[in-house]
């Protein structure tokens, strides 16, 4: 069922939705690899399916605060936080914020879900694309140093669980350590790759880890 803003009675939450759907601007179906058994790194654009991403991004917003997402950084409060969603990447645009702290600090999940993808890319290095308890969205952190001991595809986790570490692979400078984070609304077919980006600004929090 979708939720509309009137539904939403907190005055904190509706703060938050508030302010997040003004970050939500029409943007393209986009994939954020290209399949890893194809072992490329260009970013892929799709095509809204009929039911997909066009009523999915109108309640995004509203669900992505009632999760409650944390700082992934530990160490990082919310007055240090750059929204650099819009800022240009190349050609494309961002679609991430970065996330300043030095190599080896450690990465946390800002959700409960599941890992579903570890892949090595080019321009993301080492990541984790983990899903939303209920397969709506994909959180996407890249550049990690290193992956935690034990985590591996299918890994419940938690919210505050350690998923790995800070780092500079991919095409990050070396001398400038961060975490790039990104969220997508993913489709009907639930793809790792493919999804709706949506600012994660707005809804990272310093909630209890």
């Amino acid at each position: 069922m979708t939720v509309g803003f009137a539904a939403v009675r907190s005055p904190r939450l509706a703060h938050i939705v508030l302010m997040a759907a003004a970050m939500l601007l029409p943007a393209p179906v986009i994939g954020h690899e290209a399949a890893a058994s194809r072992h490329t790194t260009r970013m892929a654009i799709g095509v809204a399916t009929a039911g997909d991403t066009l009523g999915a991004k109108d309640d995004s917003a509203v669900l992505l605060a009632a999760r409650a997402l944390i700082i992934p950084i530990a160490s990082v409060p919310r007055a240090r936080l750059r929204d650099t969603f819009d800022e240009g990447r190349g050609a494309k645009g961002h679609e991430a914020i970065d996330i300043a702290a030095p190599r080896g600090t450690p990465v946390l999940a800002v959700d409960d879900g599941r890992i579903v993808k570890l892949f090595h890319s080019i321009p993301g290095g080492n990541t984790v694309y983990q899903f939303d308890p209920g397969d709506r969205f994909a959180y996407y952190y890249a550049h990690l140093d290193a992956y935690a001991e034990g985590l591996k595809e299918g890994t419940p986790v938690t919210r505050g669980q350690v998923i790995g570490y800070v780092g500079t692979t991919g095409n990050a400078a070396p001398d400038a350590p961060h975490l790039h984070f990104a969220i997508f609304r993913l489709g009907p077919e639930r793809h790792w790759w493919q999804g709706t980006p949506v600012n994660p600004y707005a809804f990272l929090n310093e909630g209890e880890r």
